[in-house]
């Protein structure tokens, strides 16, 4: 029986780093994943391979609509879907054979299977048990389903299938205006897909700022995504490869129906936790099939732990990589903490939508007296001249100490942009100090700074 201070489950952005973590503390670890690569959802089927997809089409997007203005004249590349589909592969490839690498440099062994716990300090995989003082759960999440709903990953899709599709399909359906929804719906569009997002709420991506999120739906119509609020999904029937959605409108309950060649399901994912044995353990769990964890990422049951997915807070993999170090600092006897009200949200579209901290909505609901900066990328040199001009930068800041709650950005480069804000908001900043720091010109990060003006005397170029 093999013996270790801490065994991770799940090798996902919050187990491989909790990982790496223990490992440069000088602990003994193991890390349990039934894939036959690393890297989880994330890096095999989520966030890395719709980046590539998100990048290859909006290349595609240029060189159709902006290039002839830049003087590059020619005709525009045609779209060979599987040699994408090879170099989303090769881009998945290359991230997980690192995180391999990363194992057998840090010594951390990988062991390969599914995990069990059959009782506290204890880990099954296949017919091998092994010790562990400490246990993390790190096993991520899955899709979470419709019904009358049945996902077949060929015609009806989760974003798993979504990334694997034989063909891009003349109609796409997508249910569910979120991340996951408008991203792939954004790349199928590029591509030359109908796309079509039934939402059942009357906004789309549910908690973004109102303002940020209706102006994103104006752009996002105006790349030619059609957009059907308000509509509760009754069903998907399928028949000769092709669906048949049957939706009812909220406001009336009158029923209507939408062809599509692939329907892709983007109602959100849940936490994955089956064959754990968690209810045998006594494990508490939330309403919601969370794990339930205390301050310290500790479960009811001493000795396991859990983070990312799996327990409360926005399924993001860089939450459950900052959940993955710090715990790993609390089982090597050091404070490890998580801001929770620093945790950036972005969306990969084009433009990109970034968001940190407090929305107007929020701030207004605990009657929080504040003020509002913003600066629209049309004033600046360096969007216009890259045709990325649509968008704005929002800041949030306390009326009477200028300290920023709260930032929202809609626009090119938005998912890097916001951590500026993320660093001064960890600071405790002003929107003063933002304003007072001297930024590259031209640069899109000028607009972080307009904005901040904007929340005193006002911006310069606008």
């Amino acid at each position: 029986m093999s013996s270790y201070d801490v065994i991770i489950i799940g090798s996902g952005p919050g187990g491989y780093v909790c990982a790496i973590r223990c490992a440069q503390l000088g602990l003994k670890v193991a890390c349990v994943e039934g894939r036959e690569t690393l890297g989880g959802t994330c890096l095999n089927v989520g966030c890395i391979p719709s980046k590539a997809l998100l990048h290859a089409s909006h290349q595609l997007h240029e060189a159709e609509h902006n290039f002839a203005k830049m003087g590059l004249k020619g005709k525009a590349p045609s779209v060979d879907w599987k040699q994408m589909l090879s170099y989303k592969d090769d881009v998945i490839s290359g991230n997980t054979s690192g995180i391999e690498f990363l194992f057998k440099k840090n010594k951390i062994d990988w062991i390969k299977g599914w995990a069990s716990i059959p009782e506290a300090g204890k880990v099954k995989v296949g017919d091998e048990v092994h010790e562990a003082k400490n246990i993390v759960i790190a096993s991520g999440s899955e899709v979470a389903t419709l019904p009358g709903v049945e996902i077949d990953e060929k015609t009806i899709v989760s974003s798993t299938g979504a990334l694997e599709l034989g063909k891009v399909p003349n109609k796409l359906v997508v249910i569910g205006a979120g991340v996951i929804g408008l991203e792939l719906g954004s790349v199928y569009k590029r591509l030359g897909a109908e796309v079509k997002v039934i939402e059942f709420l009357d906004t789309i991506t549910p908690g973004m700022d109102a303002e940020v999120s209706k102006s994103f739906q104006k752009l996002l119509k105006k790349q030619g995504l059609e957009f059907q609020l308000g509509a509760a999904v009754q069903g998907v029937d399928v028949k000769n490869n092709k669906a048949k959605v049957t939706y009812k409108l909220r406001k009336d309950d009158s029923e209507h129906t939408e062809d599509a060649d692939v329907v892709l399901v983007a109602t959100g994912r849940k936490p994955y936790t089956d064959g754990l044995g968690l209810e045998a353990l006594g494990i508490a769990m939330e309403k919601r099939g969370q794990i339930k964890t205390d301050a310290h990422w500790a479960t009811s049951v001493k000795g396991i732990y859990a983070i990312g997915d799996a327990i409360t807070g926005p399924m993001l993999a860089h939450k459950a990589e900052d959940e993955g170090m710090a715990v790993a600092e609390v089982l090597a006897g050091q404070k490890g903490h998580v801001n929770y009200n620093v945790i950036p949200g972005v969306i990969y579209t084009h433009p990109e939508v970034a968001s940190v901290g407090a929305t107007e909505e929020q701030l207004k609901e605990a009657g929080r007296n504040y003020k509002v900066g913003k600066f629209s990328f049309m004033g600046n040199g360096r969007a216009k001249a890259n045709f990325a001009a649509d968008g704005f930068v929002k800041i949030l800041a306390d009326k009477d100490t200028d300290r920023i709650l709260g930032a929202h950005i809609i626009g090119p480069m938005a998912g890097d942009l916001i951590h500026e804000i993320c660093v001064a908001m960890e600071f405790g900043a002003a929107a003063e100090d933002l304003a007072r720091t001297c930024h590259a010109h031209p640069t899109y990060s000028e607009a972080v700074r307009e904005a901040a003006l904007a929340c005193g005397d006002g911006a310069i170029h606008s």
